[in-house]
């Protein structure tokens, strides 16, 4: 098992590797592939894959990207307002066909796996994001190793022990502290490469700490999901590792939280 994980998981960097260097549209194909993958997870996981609902739910993954692919960010809050529609609309036709927690289910699925992992390319699509895309990477894996040596070293306190036993605040502390570290070596290091961003190494460390401590709500979100429906992994996809939420759990909420920081950070050091 342990060198089944190892090779996915070096085949994985390597994927990441690529696809973030070329950015543009082989990454925000790559991103969408992901989010619908990710997105039938859900769904099975939910009991919802094999509905009629599933497939309005893959449809608006669908022109979500479209409009991404276009810029038509303008047009994404009417994007999701309208999803929500097209799902009443089909609960009303069908009434009683569908439960109420299936139409919101479906309807969580969209928000939740695709709109939230698409900030991976749009962090990409920023000023200097050929850099500051791999903050979503450092804060999300590097929070993950670091708080997993802190809590082994120094694990006392049980963080949510009905939810995840292993996890402490120890760990949780090394994990942000570490990533943010990494951040602020990331800055310092590329600081001379970034054109747009002022503090380079002081932006990029606020940005991985708050994505570090973002990422924990994610995993530990998927593994509420996860216990909720008593399943163990999301899928098989990625030997030694599970499905694809099983491995891009946090990565959804790091990313938007990675591009938003950055944002805020960037406006506040001008």
């Amino acid at each position: 098992m342990f060198w089944k994980r190892l090779f996915s998981g070096i085949v994985l960097v390597i994927l990441a590797v690529i696809l973030v260097g070329l950015g543009g549209v082989p990454l925000l194909l790559a991103t969408a592939l992901i989010s619908l993958v990710g997105q039938f997870e859900l769904y099975r996981a939910l009991s919802i894959d094999h509905k009629s609902i599933a497939a309005i739910g893959y449809a608006s993954t669908v022109i979500y990207y479209l409009l991404v692919l276009f810029e038509g960010r303008a047009y994404m809050t009417t994007m999701i307002v309208g999803t929500l529609m097209v799902f009443m609309a089909a609960y009303v036709a069908t009434f009683p066909e569908y439960k109420t927690e299936e139409i919101t289910a479906a309807f969580f699925g969209v928000c939740y796996v695709s709109v939230m992992m698409s900030y991976l390319y749009l962090t990409r699509q920023l000023a200097d994001g050929r850099f500051l895309v791999w903050l979503i990477f450092l804060s999300s894996w590097g929070c993950d190793t670091l708080a997993y040596c802190a809590g082994m070293l120094f694990g006392r306190h049980r963080m949510v022990p009905k939810l995840s036993p292993k996890k402490t605040w120890e760990g949780a502390a090394g994990g942000v502290i570490g990533a943010s570290l990494l951040g602020f070596l990331f800055g310092h290091i590329f600081a001379a490469s970034m054109e747009e961003i002022s503090g380079a190494a002081f932006v990029c460390a606020f940005a991985c700490g708050i994505g570090a401590l973002i990422s924990m709500i994610g995993d530990l979100a998927a593994s509420a999901i996860k216990r909720n429906h008593n399943i163990k992994d999301y899928g098989n996809l990625i030997p030694g590792h599970g499905g694809i939420l099983d491995r891009f759990d946090s990565l959804l909420f790091t990313a938007p939280a990675i591009y938003y920081a950055i944002q805020f950070m960037n406006e506040v050091w001008h």
